[in-house]
C-alpha cells in the first residue's frame, strides 16, 4: 500500500507582505501530480494546513480545491490538525467528506481516530493523533499520571488497542526527539532545552508499535530515532532559515508486516527562496542578477548605510523580502556584553540606541511606532509610554 506524506501546507501563509496563494496552488498541483504518477493509495496530512487559526477566504478556497481534486481521483486522505490549525473549523463537514474519502481528526475526543485500509498483504490500521496537549489527554485519563507531552501521548497509545502485529501506521503533529539528537529545525520553529514553537519534546520510543509514522511539525524532512519515524517537512521555504533547504514530499509504501520502503520526491517552486550577500554594486551587478522573481533575503558588507537600499533592491528584485548588514558596525554590536545592553532601560531607549548604534542618526515617530508594533506581534513585552 502507498502514501504520500506532506504536512505543514500553511496555507494563507505570507512571506514579508508578499502573497503566496499561487505559489501554494503551483506546489499542492505538483503534489497531486506525483500522488497521480505513484498511483498513491492515500495522501497523509500531518496538520498545520492553515497558518492561521482563521484562515482567510482564499486559504480556504485553495484547501478546497486540493481536497476536491484527491477526491476526483479517487485517492484517500487522511488529515489531522496542527497547532497554527482551530480544532472546530479543521472539524465543520468533516463527516460530510467521509463520503468522499476524506478523514479528519482535528481534535482529541477520548481515543484515537482508527481507519482501516485492506491491499493483498491484509489490513493496514491508519490511526489520527492531532495536536494534542496534556490538559486534554488528562481530562479523559484523571486518573493517570500526565504532567508533560510525553507523558500524555503514551497514555493516549496505551489506551488506543493497538495491536502489534498488525501493520500500523500513524499521524502526529508533536516535536519528536531521537535517541541523541535534536531535529534539524527549519521554519518558524526555535528549540528550547524542552520545547519547539511551545511544544514540549517527545521520545520516538513510543511510537515502537507502528510500522510507520508520518509525523508534522518540523519544517525541514527528516527521520527521528529509526527511519520509519519521519517528518515530511514544509513543501515550501517559509522563513529565511529555510534557504538551503531542498523541499520533498515523502513516498512511504508497506508491504508484508516489517517492510517499508520510502523515498523523497523533489518539489520544484514557483518562485525560489535565497539568500545572497556583498557589497551593492556588486550584487546588483549585470552578470550576477539571476532569478528576479524569488524571495531575497539580502545581507550588505558595506560600510555605510545606503539609503532606501530596499528600493533599489526591488527595482532589480521585487520580492526582496528583507535587508540586513553585515560589516564593522553588527560586528560591534554581536561582540558587546549583551547582558549590560539592557540594564536600566525601557523600550523606547533601547530600539533608539539600536537605530543611533546602527544608522548613526535618531529615530522618527513613525518608524518608532513601526518598531514597537513589530515588537508586539512577536510577543514581546514592553511598558507603553
Amino acid at each position: 500500500m502507498k502514501f504520500i506524506h506532506i504536512g505543514d501546507l500553511h496555507i494563507g501563509k505570507s512571506i514579508g507582505g508578499f502573497d503566496l496563494t499561487g505559489d501554494q496552488k503551483y506546489i499542492l498541483d505538483q503534489i497531486l501530480d506525483i500522488a497521480k504518477q505513484e498511483k498513491a493509495d492515500a495522501v497523509l496530512i500531518a496538520g498545520d494546513v492553515y497558518d492561521k487559526s482563521v484562515p482567510g477566504e482564499a486559504a480556504v478556497k485553495l484547501f478546497d480545491y486540493f481536497l476536491s481534486r484527491l477526491a476526483e481521483e479517487k485517492i484517500t486522505t487522511f488529515i489531522i490538525s496542527g497547532n497554527h490549525d482551530s480544532d472546530e473549523r479543521m472539524n465543520f463537514g468533516s463527516s460530510l467528506f467521509q463520503a468522499n474519502q476524506i478523514y479528519i481528526s482535528a481534535k482529541y475526543e477520548g481515543r484515537l481516530y482508527r481507519q482501516r485500509m485492506e491491499d493483498e498483504e491484509g489490513a493496514v490500521n491508519i490511526y489520527l493523533m492531532p495536536f494534542i496537549k496534556a490538559s486534554q489527554v488528562r481530562h479523559f485519563f484523571p486518573d493517570e499520571e500526565i504532567t508533560t507531552y510525553d507523558d500524555a501521548v503514551r497514555v493516549v497509545l496505551k489506551n488506543s488497542d493497538i495491536d502489534p502485529i498488525e501493520r500500523n501506521l500513524l499521524l502526529a503533529h508533536q516535536f519528536v526527539a531521537g535517541k541523541t539528537e535534536e531535529p534539524r529545525l527549519g521554519g518558524s520553529e526555535s528549540v528550547s532545552t524542552q520545547k519547539v514553537g511551545l511544544v514540549e519534546k517527545i521520545g520516538w520510543d513510543c511510537f515502537r508499535d507502528f510500522d510507520y509514522v508520518a509525523l508534522g511539525h518540523i519544517h525541514s524532512p527528516q527521520s527521528v530515532g529509526r527511519e520509519e519515524i519521519r517528518y515530511a517537512g514544509s513543501p515550501l521555504k517559509y522563513s529565511r532559515s529555510e534557504a538551503g533547504d531542498d523541499k520533498t514530499i515523502t513516498v512511504v509504501e508497506l508491504g508484508k508486516k516489517g517492510t517499508v520502503s520510502i523515498e523523497q520526491r523533489p518539489l520544484r517552486p514557483l518562485r525560489d527562496l535565497r539568500q545572497i550577500k556583498g557589497r551593492l554594486d556588486q550584487l546588483l551587478a549585470r552578470e550576477n542578477l539571476t532569478a528576479a522573481e524569488d524571495f531575497i533575503y539580502v545581507t550588505l558588507t558595506d560600510e555605510d548605510v545606503i539609503e532606501n537600499a530596499m528600493g533599489i533592491f526591488q527595482q532589480y528584485y521585487p520580492n526582496t523580502v528583507g535587508i540586513e548588514y553585515d560589516n564593522s558596525h553588527t560586528k560591534e554590536i554581536r561582540q558587546a556584553d549583551s547582558s549590560r545592553v539592557t540594564e536600566d532601560k525601557t523600550f523606547d531607549d533601547m530600539i533608539s540606541d539600536f537605530y543611533q548604534w546602527i544608522y548613526g542618526c535618531d529615530i522618527s515617530e513613525d518608524e518608532r511606532k513601526l518598531m514597537k508594533e513589530i515588537a508586539g506581534e512577536a510577543g514581546i513585552a514592553y511598558e507603553a509610554g
